[in-house]
């Protein structure tokens, strides 16, 4: 499978905000005035005689127009951290993740492995039929992502194998699957021991959870009320949880929406303080 070929202003736009403005700087100013002495400290005669045929700001438009782009790729790659910050500290359940669109659900799985220490590269080559969505760097190891944002059908053994096939191809380290829902039986037998991660919706969310931003004002009770307000995925079947209470001790937990077909359980955070 062929990496799709990203342009100059797509690779600027991926950095972080930062790194594109100080690119157009220094670009601007080489271009403005170190052609200009380069070809004019030359000891080549063409290229002396065609230094004093061009003005002192004979490129100063390219040198505008590359900061221009430099800056502008700056813009998008702040827009966009921006808009992925926002996407992940809003999610507040399976149902939330269940209604983003393909695109939103990758940028939401880029985001948490980003805020893991990942260098996130999106790929174009996956989109809503599959394929690699995600290349992960760290460490100078190479993972790749799958994401399935399929509300109810479970991820077969086909798309593992597959998945497993492009190991090799790409000199990966691992693989990464993330899909809303689960997998197939099937699915987890053939990754079971091979490096291949199946990751459910319940621990991307837990994912999720665990890298978002805590504001460091907040008391365990400020946080336990906050905790409250925000359902957890059930750790055996991934639906939402409900506030229950043990009728015994008349301590509060969280019980699976699914009860009694699901008896999945977890403890409450107050309990916990």
């Amino acid at each position: 499978m062929p990496k799709r070929k990203e342009s100059g202003f797509e690779q600027l736009a991926s950095m972080r905000w930062p790194v594109p403005v100080v690119l157009g700087i220094i670009a601007y100013v080489s271009i403005h005035y170190g052609i200009g002495w380069l070809f004019g400290s030359s000891h080549n005669v063409y290229l002396a005689g065609l230094a004093r045929g061009f003005s002192s700001d004979a490129f100063a438009p390219l040198a505008w127009l590359v900061l221009g782009l430099c800056w502008l790729a700056a813009l998008v790659s702040y827009i966009g951290a921006k808009g992925r910050r926002r996407l992940l500290e809003t999610q507040t359940g399976l149902d939330s993740v269940r209604g983003l669109s393909w695109r939103q659900f990758e940028l939401l799985v880029g985001e948490a492995f980003r805020r893991q220490g990942y260098t996130v590269q999106e790929t174009g080559l996956g989109g809503a039929d599959g394929g690699i969505d995600l290349l992960l760097h760290k460490d100078g190891k190479l993972t790749l992502v799958q994401c399935k944002r399929w509300k109810t059908q479970r991820v077969d053994v086909k798309v593992v194998r597959e998945m497993f096939g492009l190991l090799a191809h790409h000199q990966a380290s691992d693989v990464k699957i993330i899909a809303v829902g689960d997998y197939t039986a099937d699915a987890r037998r053939f990754a079971a021991g091979k490096p291949i991660e199946l990751i459910t919706g319940a621990t991307l969310l837990d994912m999720v959870r665990s890298v978002r931003t805590a504001p460091a004002s907040l008391t365990p009770q400020a946080r336990a009320s906050a905790a409250l307000e925000t359902p957890p995925p059930c750790p055996k079947c991934g639906k939402e949880m409900q506030l229950r209470t043990n009728r015994r001790t008349n301590e509060r937990f969280w019980g699976c929406t699914s009860y009694p077909s699901c008896r999945g359980t977890r403890q409450l955070v107050e309990n916990a303080l």
